[in-house]
């Protein structure tokens, strides 16, 4: 996939189908609009991702705090899902004011060569966002393309939606975000040394610094998978528990931090990228008197993710990932 970013000079020299939105979350919604990109390209079109950084939500200070999707995130999504370009359009005051037939004409016709857009009912573009799928089907005859509108998707009759999906997130109801998104909720970044209490204690875990405008659900632990960027085993799903917190216990510092033990794991992986995919909330973080009863704690809390992964217990284990 070739990323465009950072520019608003560009000419990609191939007829398109470009998919046009903020993709925060990516959601069902977001999925459907992939979904036709991938008839398109059978049609011979090369497929493009539109999107603009930062949103207009975001520049305007309009947007809510927190990302459900991260650049990093996005670019790693629209890549696996065989995006040919991705477009980060850098969006400022100048293309704020852009009329909306200009932004047509001279961004999608003239830089993407777009012969199909798709795009949400609920799609915005030009000054004031005065652009919507109206003029894009108006204007379709003029500048010889195909519009497809996607409709919304729903789930038990709510519309599938960035806002929904955050409002679950903030709960913690992993297992109706996951229903929402297709996917459970990942959180990535680089592994990171941590201050080895779990290796000293038995209990090795690998130990993320999520990106500052990742919104992140409660703090407390979740049973989890993991799974690594890049590599021979970029696809495999390891067994996992997480903690989303401070570590009250061990600091009082107020650093989020995402700490994982991955069941049967003997690697050392510093350095190494990771997503970890959360899939049920189990407790809340909380304070223990000393590190013998937080020790107890995780070793029950182990115990009930290997019951929960159905993973078989084997006395003898020893994992020796560094921590």
């Amino acid at each position: 996939m070739e990323i465009i970013e950072q520019m608003t000079e560009f000419d990609i020299a191939k007829e398109t189908a470009v998919a046009i939105g903020k993709f925060d979350g990516f959601h069902r919604g977001h999925q459907k609009l992939l979904d036709e990109l991938r008839r398109q390209k059978e049609n011979g079109l090369a497929t493009v991702v539109f999107t603009f950084v930062p949103s207009p939500a975001v520049f305007f200070g309009f947007a809510p705090a927190g990302e459900l999707t991260t650049i990093a995130e996005k670019r790693r999504i629209f890549e696996n899902a065989g995006v040919d370009y991705l477009i980060e359009y850098p969006f400022c005051q100048e293309i704020a004011d852009m009329e909306p037939e200009r932004y047509i004409k001279n961004v999608l016709i003239e830089q993407i060569h777009a012969k199909c857009i798709v795009a949400g009912d609920d799609v915005s573009y030009g000054r004031h966002g005065a652009g919507d799928y109206r003029l894009l089907q108006k204007k379709s005859s003029v500048y010889g393309y195909q519009v497809i509108i996607i409709d919304k998707v729903l789930y038990k009759g709510k519309e599938v939606s960035s806002t929904y999906v955050r409002e679950e997130v903030k709960k913690g109801n992993m297992e109706l975000v996951e229903c929402l998104l297709g996917a459970p909720y990942r959180i990535g970044g680089e592994i990171v040394h941590g201050k080895q209490l779990g290796r000293t204690i038995g209990m090795p875990t690998v130990n993320l610094l999520p990106p500052s405008e990742k919104l992140l659900p409660p703090k407390g632990v979740y049973y989890s998978y993991a799974r690594f960027c890049g590599g021979a085993d970029s696809q495999k799903p390891y067994p996992a528990i997480t903690n989303i917190g401070t570590k009250p216990t061990v600091d009082n510092q107020c650093v989020m931090g995402v700490e994982t033990f991955i069941y049967n794991f003997n690697q050392d992986v510093y350095g190494a990228e990771l997503e970890v995919f959360l899939l049920h909330f189990k407790r809340p973080e909380r304070r223990f008197d000393s590190v013998e009863a937080l020790k107890a704690q995780m070793t029950a809390d182990i115990a009930a993710g290997r019951e929960y992964h159905q993973i078989p217990f084997h006395a003898a284990e020893q994992l020796s990932l560094i921590k």
